[in-house]
Order: C-alpha cells, then structure tokens, then sequence
C-alpha cells in the first residue's frame, strides 16, 4: 500500500485522498480515504503485485510483480509502458528524485531504469543474497538496500559502496528513508534500528513483531511505524538528537521538551512546549524551536522571554546567520525573518521545490541566500537572492551536479564567496557577483564549512582536515594559497564537519564519533585586527607568531585593502621577492588611478585593470599593460579607438618579432608593414604621457 504523496499538511486533505494497494491476484486498486475503491486495474501482473509506489510528483505508478515485470501506469490506473523483465521476482521498487528513473532489486542486483529508452540503466551486484528491500532518498540521493545476508548497505546514485553493515542473525526485511535524508530505519527479525545516513547505529531497539515488514515516517520525520509479520504495528519517536554552540549544550528530552545544559557553569533548564518540537537550531548566540505550530526565538541570555510566532505548515530546515535566520516548509517555502520575529522576505523563483531541499543545498549569510536549483538539469547552477527583498541577484552555473553549498559569513556584501561541492567531491570557491571566477580549491571533499567569526574555512579531503585562513587569497593571488592552508591527519574518510563556531570544529566521522579540533587563535585576532584597521599591531601579531599561514593571510587581505606597506612587509617574510619588487614599483606609480590598475593586474583583473586606465584618460598604460602581455591584438584595437599609439603598439610587435625570429602573421598588423616607426619619436610621446600623469593633468 503507497498513499498519494503529500509534502504539506495543509495540502494533505486536497491530495492525500487516494491510495494505491496491491493484490495477490495480480490486481492493483485505487481507494479514497473513505473505503471508496476508485479503480480496479486487474491482471496488472502475472501472480501477485509485490509492490506498488507513486511517484514524488503523483502523476505516474510504478508496480512490480512475482512474474519480474516492471510496469508504469498513469495517476488514473492506464498503462503507460512496461519498463523491464527480469525473470524473477522483484521484492522492491523506488522512484529516483527526478521521478525520471526507478530503483528495482533483481536478485542480488541492483538496477536503476530510466523511464525512457534512450537513456542507460545501471546495474551492479548490491549483495550476496537476495535483496529484499530497497530506498532512494529524493534530498541527499543515497540509496540502502537490504538482503537475505543480514546486512544493509549505504550506495550513491552510480552504485559506489558508502557503508556496509555487519551481519545481522537474520535477514533484513525492510529499509526506509526519513524525509529529510539524515536517518534511515532498518528492519530485521524482532528488531528495529534507526541509523545515520553515514550508516553507524544510532539506536538499536528490540521489538515483538516478528520480521518487520515495512516502515514508514510522518513527514515531520519525529515518528515512525514498523509492522511485522506477527501483525502487530510499533511506533516510536525520535528522541536524543543534541546540538552544541560554545559551552551550550541542547538536546531533546522527549517530544515536547528541550534541555539547556551549561558545560561551564554546569546548570541545566528544561524548556517545555505545549506542541510536538519538529525541528531547531542553535547558533549565533540564539535557540530557534520550531513546533508544530509555532516558532520560538530564544536569546541564550535569556530563555525567559522569547519571540513567538505562528506557522502554517511543519519547518524542515532552520538555517542562522549572524543577524537573521531561515526557516523553511512545503506550503510558504523559504522565509527570512530577523531575530525579533520580523518577516524580511520570502524568497522564490521558478522551479523552487522545497521539498527536495536540506541544510546542504541551502546556504544563509545576511545579506544573501543561496540555493541549489533542483529545477535546473542535473542541479548544475546556484540562485543567489537578496535576503532584504527575496529578488534574484545573481546564478552560478557549474558543469556538474552540485551536492552542496555553503555562503561566507565575514564582511560587507560585495566581498561574499560561495563555496560549493560537486559530485565529483571537488571544492569550488566563487565570489557572489557576475565578475566572480570559479576555482577549485580541494579536491576528494566530503564537507566543507565557513567560520562564523571569519572566512576561515575547514574542509574534509581524501581523509585530512584542512583549514584555510583566507581562501579568498585566490582572487588576490593563486600562488599564495598553499601557504594558507593548515593540515591536520587522521581525521577519517567520510567525516563531516558539523559546525565551525569560534575556534572549535566539530567533526562527525564515518563510526558516529564526535571528535573536535581546534584552529590556532591567532588567525581570528588577526582578523579582528584588520577589520579594526589596526594595520601596525596586525604586523607585530605576525612577527610574535612567527607563522607563514598567518604572513600569508594578512598579505592577502593587505593587497586585497590597497595596504601595500604593509603587503612589502608580509611578502619580506614570506621571501617572495618577485612579488616584493613588484608591489614596491606599484608603489612608485605616480597616480592613484595607476596603482589602483597595476594592483588589480596583479590580482588577474585584466578587464578591471583596462578599465581604471581608460576611465583615467591613461591610454598609454593601457596599451602597454596589453603589450607586456603580449595581447598585441588588444593593444592594436585600443590603439586604433583612441587613434594613439598606433605606431608605439607596432614598434614594440617588430621588436618582439624580431627577437623571437618570427614573421608577421596577423592580418591587423600586415596592413601598417609600410608604416615606418621612429623609437626617438615614440620615447618622446611616452615621456610626455608620463610627465602629465605626475602632473595630475
């Protein structure tokens, strides 16, 4: 039996009308929630139809049988298509997320079928025995399976193995996703356990059901039903789930109460609800608790008096940044509210589907908000909106799948970064603004997390914890990331990091351990330090520390703030003398206009370095910054706008030509062979460019 999906309790009594069961004689009926038997599709399958399944949209059914046949049928019980034949019999079948695939078991196989032909199945041998249950999550991807070997098993979306279990004394009978994708339930004889989408036990509970059959969650994914072979039904609640921030500890007592618990004073206080708690988050020097029907603002200060106000559907997600937060459900999707309760904007777009949404494919600064779009084909581009008004500032399109997204949450606007991973675990770093390039920063990336004090950022790669103090270094110079980077071993393969408040990381490995680690402190002083303009103590914070992580950072921020004194300092330490000579001649230049060009050069602008030259009148520099870049048709094309130069721009290719001994060969140019050049009469022109840049006029 599969009811009509339903993703809103308050669109549950306009949807949720209809269920589907299948028979042993082969049959499959439609039923409304009254006992009205809407439609009778008989002889659907030769023998029983072992199951049944909706699709997430609610327009398409799939059934498999004892006869191995795989068939699509219609919201209205038509047959559509018979997807495949297998010759035995299929004990479980799923949708993919995109309702565009299923998942079926074929003995000990599994097959992922794309509903349409010309698209290529994959199929891989999943366990040693028969399988016997199978779920596809539509928020995180991920796949468990259940077979008669007495182990599940955790698989991505192209069969690669995450998580294999130890074998249990009897065979699993039934797996089943929470809606969210953090936990999923497995089933056994007289035994029920609920587990970590990593695959490590959570909870391991002893029941009297006899081998339990199938499961299944509320939509809030605080509940959960097994039913048995022996006929009894057992229900259970989520309990337990804790979350820390600084020396506060918060965890749920049980389904209406909320324990505070102080490390350091070592006082606790219990925070009762008059509704079931769905869901919360802690952060930010703030306790946001939403219930059923309400949500609660709590500063940590002072539980006594929080901001309340009403909702119209259960929140799946609680995102915080510094000043705001987000919550998000199926019936009014995302809202951004401040901490006083105050609505700031309800951010849409077309092809916005919450339910397919978590923590890692929404992102929250406070300023912008970023958003995987599901609607796009095979999740490739990021939304940014305006957190202030909800409308669309910018897209980032990548070439690839993107499985998460995180948003800095240190300084102005203009200066936020996107990180994003994608499916092939590869780390990117963009700014949030058109101009913004994408780079890849690590590679192997199984979580990655921005400091909420800083841009710091810590990343899990290929089984390290790296730490860099400013990625951001990338836009500044690429060179420099190395010295950056902090490198911790052993930390574990599939670890996640959990949250990164102050200097503390959290980190979740692959066994369900929460180990923490710690950053070195002077990194947040030294931020704190520039952001206070205090350039002098930034300096003898260096020299007291003694660390090229910490020279390399302030170099990059320095350069990054037109500080080049204190850029020649940092780079004297780092023993980068072509850098060094560089900013020092920058430094030499006689305009502001010049160093402000010269600086973005050095940071791979070359389009913003044109344009504060020729917003300056400093057509010389221009020309010859594309010379000595050897964009000799640029520097011809600026030459030829302005009609000056021309003669400079052919004089400086001759030379070129000559001294590398090659002949012309680019028709721009073959059309001034005849133009005779005078170097006297160029090094004049130069010289007076030069004369009235000093002389401002």
């Amino acid at each position: 039996m599969h009811w009509f999906p339903s993703y809103s309790k308050k669109l549950a009594s306009s949807t949720s009308d209809v269920f589907a069961i299948s028979c042993a004689d082969g049959s499959f009926r439609l039923v409304s929630k009254t006992g009205r038997i809407e439609k009778t599709v008989a002889n659907a399958h030769k023998g029983a139809v072992v199951t049944i399944r909706w699709s997430y949209e609610g327009n398409a059914l799939v059934t498999a049988g004892e006869d191995g046949v795989l068939r699509i049928w219609s919201r209205g019980g038509q047959l559509r298509s018979t997807l495949a034949s297998v010759g035995k019999s299929v004990y479980s079948v799923t949708w993919g997320p995109s309702s565009e695939e299923v998942l079926f078991t074929n003995g000990r196989e599994l097959v992922i079928k794309p509903i349409h032909v010309a698209s290529k199945q994959i199929q891989w041998k999943a366990h040693d025995s028969q399988i016997l249950k199978v779920d596809w999550n539509p928020l995180t991807n991920m796949i468990v399976s259940g077979g008669e070997d007495g182990k599940y098993k955790v698989w991505d979306n192209f069969g690669r193995l995450l998580y294999t279990s130890t074998p249990f004394d009897y065979s699993i009978t039934s797996v089943s996703w929470s809606p969210n994708g953090e936990l999923f339930a497995v089933g056994s004889f007289n035994t029920l356990k609920i587990c970590d989408k990593s695959g490590w036990t959570i909870s391991r509970n002893t029941t009297n059901t006899g081998s339990i059959t199938d499961i299944s969650w509320t939509s809030d994914g605080t509940q959960i039903a097994a039913g048995g072979g022996n006929g009894r039904v057992c229900f259970g609640n989520i309990v337990g789930k804790s979350l820390a921030w600084k020396n506060l500890l918060v965890s749920l007592e049980n389904d209406v109460t909320l324990k505070v618990f102080d490390l350091v004073s070592e006082g606790s206080e219990d925070i009762s609800f008059r509704d079931k708690v769905i869901n919360w988050s802690l952060g930010f020097g703030k306790l946001i608790v939403a219930t059923w029907t309400q949500v609660w603002v709590y500063d940590i200060k002072n539980l006594g008096t929080p901001h309340v106000f009403d909702v119209k559907d259960n929140i799946n997600l609680i995102l915080q940044s510094k000043n705001n937060f987000l919550t998000m459900d199926n019936f009014s999707g995302i809202q951004i509210y401040n901490y006083e309760g105050r609505l700031l904007s309800n951010p849409k777009f077309s092809g916005l589907r919450t339910e397919f949404l978590n923590n890692q494919a929404v992102g929250l600064s406070d300023d912008i908000i970023a958003i995987i779009d599901k609607g796009e084909a095979k999740s490739t581009a990021i939304r940014l909106l305006d957190v202030n008004n909800g409308k669309e500032l910018d897209k980032i399109v990548h070439n690839m799948e993107i499985t998460q997204v995180e948003v800095s949450q240190f300084g102005p606007k203009s200066e936020r970064c996107i990180a994003f991973i994608d499916r092939n675990r590869d780390l990117y770093i963009s700014q949030a603004k058109k101009t913004g390039d994408v780079f890849k920063l690590a590679t192997m990336v199984d979580s990655a997390m921005w400091n909420d004090q800083s841009d710091l950022m810590s990343v899990i790669s290929g089984g390290q914890l790296l730490v860099y103090y400013y990625p951001k270094i990338v836009y500044v110079d690429r060179d420099l990331l190395d010295y950056v980077k902090f490198e911790k071993d052993d930390i574990g393969k599939q670890s996640i990091i959990r949250d990164f408040f102050d200097t503390k990381i959290n980190i979740r490995r692959i066994d369900g351990a929460v180990i923490t680690e710690s950053v070195h402190p002077y990194p947040l002083i030294l931020y704190e330090l520039i952001e206070n303009k205090k350039w002098e103590q930034a300096i003898r914070l260096c020299r007291f520390v003694k660390d090229k992580a910490i020279w390399a950072t302030l170099v990059g921020m320095a350069i990054k703030l037109n500080q080049l004194n204190t850029a020649e300092v940092g780079l004297a330490a780092l023993e980068e003398v072509d850098k060094l000579r560089y900013i020092s001649n920058i430094k030499r230049l006689p305009s502001a206009e010049a160093k402000n060009a010269a600086i973005a050069l050095f940071m791979r602008n070359i389009d913003e370095a044109e344009s504060i030259l020729l917003q300056a009148r400093l057509i010389y520099r221009a020309v010859k910054m594309h010379i000595k870049l050897y964009k000799w048709d640029r520097a011809l094309d600026l030459a030829k706008r302005f009609k000056l130069h021309i003669d400079t721009v052919i004089a400086y290719r001759r030379r070129y030509l000559m001294e590398t001994g090659q002949e012309e060969n680019k028709p721009e140019f073959l059309q001034y062979q005849e133009m005779e050049t005078n170097w006297d009469a160029i090094k004049e022109k130069i010289a007076q460019e030069k004369a009235k840049e000093r002389g401002g006029k």
